[in-house]
């Protein structure tokens, strides 16, 4: 199966199950006068735009690169989990808002014990949900598969709250204002995912590279090789989950020109072999600085 098929495959898994189980909560929130819950339940309605977005944008990140996009159309998988967490961030806002103007009111209803379902119900199925779609997503090192994990785990733990916010509810109904502090707590679980998800991406977009710390292991990799005299000039820069990379390799300077450049493919083939994030590397070669 191809990266492309597995997206689609695991994302309408998603899909299908995000529609289902909001639906089921927002009629348990709506019917039992929960607030957090119906909250709870806009939040797994959310995960859906990031499905469809996904759905969307999968079959022109995945293209092969052309004359017009030499270094491919990974980016494009970037935009597309920015565009995520910025769905995540507007769903969060507006549930928060809505929190805090009904704890101001001190508008509070008559919990049922029907609504302590929803939450359940929530936690079990988009935990599960949140560890096909990681697995998946590590598997085909996809950013966006694993962000969309993430808004799955998300749900799964601001329900968290929400269960314990309408049972402290429906046990002594003086603490119904612990519902709305729950709507309350869920936006924020999402709004710090999102903004997560926007800013890494925000620097994959702007070539951010790799730490320094990530960059020495690399030089000490390479200088350890057989022929190499010393390396410089060590560049990287991501491009959506992939990492590129270009370097100016030193060699003796009295090696033939097909000597060098054995020794520059053996380096590049290496570094390829032991990180499977890099996807390609420029080597420029030098003679050894006496």
């Amino acid at each position: 199966m191809d990266k492309k098929t597995s997206i689609q495959n695991i994302t309408l898994i998603g899909l299908g199950v995000n529609i289902l189980l909001s639906a089921i909560k927002f009629l348990i929130g709506f019917f039992g006068n929960s607030q957090a819950v119906v909250a709870d339940a806009l939040h797994s309605f959310s995960d859906t735009s990031s499905d469809i977005v996904i759905l969307f944008g999968v079959k022109y990140w995945t293209a092969p690169p052309d004359d017009s996009h030499p270094y491919g159309h990974q980016k494009i998988e970037s935009f597309i989990t920015l565009i995520i967490g910025i769905i995540l961030i507007f769903v969060a806002c507006a549930i928060g808002y809505q929190g805090v103007i009904s704890l101001l009111k001190r508008d509070q209803h008559h919990l049922n014990w029907v609504v302590v379902i929803g939450p359940i119900l929530s936690i079990i199925i988009k935990e599960f949900l949140f560890k096909i779609t990681y697995k998946v997503g590590i598997k085909i090192n996809s950013a966006s598969v694993k962000a969309n994990a993430w808004h799955h785990r998300t749900d799964a733990v601001s329900s968290i709250p929400v269960l314990l916010a309408v049972g402290a509810s429906l046990i002594d109904p003086r603490l119904g204002f612990l519902d709305h502090i729950g709507a309350i707590i869920v936006s924020a679980f999402i709004i710090k995912v999102g903004f997560k998800i926007f800013f890494t991406n925000i620097n994959d977009l702007l070539d951010t590279g790799i730490s320094k710390e990530k960059i020495q292991d690399l030089k000490n990799v390479i200088t350890t090789m057989k022929n190499v005299k010393g390396v410089h000039k060590l560049r990287t820069r991501k491009l959506a989950n992939y990492i590129y990379i270009d370097l100016h390799l030193e060699v003796d300077g009295q090696l033939s020109v097909t000597q060098g450049h054995t020794i520059s493919e053996q380096v590049k083939l290496s570094l390829i072999q032991n990180n499977p994030k890099i996807i390609d590397v420029m080597v420029h070669l030098e003679p050894e600085k006496i």
